[in-house]
């Protein structure tokens, strides 16, 4: 049999905890938080690092401090907070199956949050070829064998990719005895912005931009690798291979439950208030684009929270909103819906936000049924964020398309 609550919310990351709070604050009685781990927090868990809780909390928290305060504050909201608790399909009518330690039930909200999160890309999926020694991981991988088992799987390893996830991986190897002998990133600059990028530098380890490794070599353990820097193959002898960043959105309840998923990013697609076009469902923080910090999923989840606590004083109605367009070098653009009808008081999205999935000179311009509304030149450089403030007649138009004209 399904109980029947207000709000379910799924992810016990920094948007879940904060939708869930942000609900109880505003007179939601019955709020279900579920998580598919021991304790609340996400992948904050396993950050040893810092900073994280300076704009939600006003203080500076390692990972592992973070996410024990996000667990405190849900408590201490009044959340039902159930741990071991893993998703495994979203009902149309929002009833969730769910797996725990007690076995498999089902429970029913009035209103579902998905909070997922993200993950990195393994080497599956990067498609690199060679050997399948041990070695071999994510940024995620080795935190948790850092934070929860005191492991270094390797010595001397590789990083891949130079976003911020990556530079928080080049920080837990350093401090923790390992030493990176190179790393790697297949584009002709980093992701990451300066001054962050010169971390390597300062470190003394090599920095390799325009290469991307093709082979790995190892029989027991990872013993070398081979690199591609344009027509030039070198091999760097190592111990691992960590891949970082690259992230895509954790979606797969949304795939196999047909509630919708955007062009180019792979996330569920949302409206400005949050809302799937199933109007019982709403999703929040780096389920919808990959990859946000932990403060503005926070800060994500609290607005996406409020516009849940709105919906709730009255029926779910089917909407009919309009889908965003836009134009490739642009690879997603959240919210990628804008409903119209059933307005609630304030948008939990005030800016449509954009990313590009290549460097590109050019104009971007927002047309709201084939007239310009807004638009701006500029260099704009891959997976770095982009705000364009929503029009108030967005909800109003009958097309809504985000295009770009390279400067020649």
């Amino acid at each position: 049999m399904s109980a029947t609550h207000d709000v379910i919310v799924v992810g016990g990351g920094p948007s879940g905890v904060a939708a869930a709070v942000e609900l109880r604050r505003r007179g939601v009685r019955d709020v279900v938080l579920l998580d598919r781990e021991s304790e609340l927090g996400g992948a904050t868990r396993h950050c040893s690092h810092s900073p994280f809780g300076m704009r939600e909390f006003h203080r500076v928290y390692l990972g592992a401090s973070y996410g024990r305060r996000l667990q405190q504050e849900a408590l201490a909201a009044g959340v039902d907070v159930r741990t071991s608790h893993s998703v495994v399909r979203l009902g149309d009518d929002g009833e969730l199956l769910v797996s725990s330690p007690q076995g498999v039930s089902s429970l029913r909200g009035r209103r579902i949050v998905t909070s997922t999160g993200a993950r990195e890309t393994p080497r599956s999926a990067r498609l690199v070829s060679g050997d399948r020694p041990l070695g071999v991981l994510t940024t995620g991988a080795l935190q948790s064998y850092v934070a929860f088992h005191g492991l270094m799987p390797f010595r001397r390893p590789v990083i891949v990719g130079s976003e911020l996830v990556s530079l928080s991986a080049l920080l837990t190897c350093v401090s923790h005895g390992a030493r990176p002998v190179a790393m790697l990133e297949a584009n002709a600059r980093a992701t990451a912005k300066q001054p962050l990028t010169w971390l390597p530098t300062v470190l003394g380890i090599p920095f390799h931009r325009g290469a991307e490794i093709v082979d790995i070599q190892g029989r027991q353990r990872v013993e070398s690798v081979t690199l591609r820097r344009g027509e030039v193959l070198t091999s760097i002898a190592c111990d691992g291979v960590l891949f970082t960043g690259r992230f895509t959105p954790e979606a797969s309840l949304h795939m196999l439950s047909g509630l919708g998923i955007a062009d180019g990013s792979g996330a569920p697609l949302v409206d400005q208030y949050g809302r799937l076009q199933n109007p019982l469902y709403f999703a929040a923080g780096n389920v919808l684009r990959a990859v946000e910090t932990g403060g503005w999923a926070f800060r994500e989840g609290r607005a996406v929270g409020r516009a849940v606590a709105e919906d709730l004083s009255r029926p779910a109605s089917a909407c009919q909103p309009v889908r965003v367009h836009f134009d490739a070098p642009i690879k997603l653009v959240v919210p990628g819906l804008v409903s119209s009808g059933d307005r609630m008081a304030v948008n939990a999205f005030r800016h449509f936000q954009l990313r590009m999935t290549c460097a590109a000179v050019g104009r971007i311009t927002l047309l709201l049924d084939g007239l310009p509304a807004w638009q701006q030149s500029g260099r704009w450089l891959p997976e770095r964020r982009i705000l364009v403030p929503m029009p108030p007649g967005a909800p109003d138009a009958g097309r809504i398309s985000f295009v770009f004209e390279e400067k020649a």
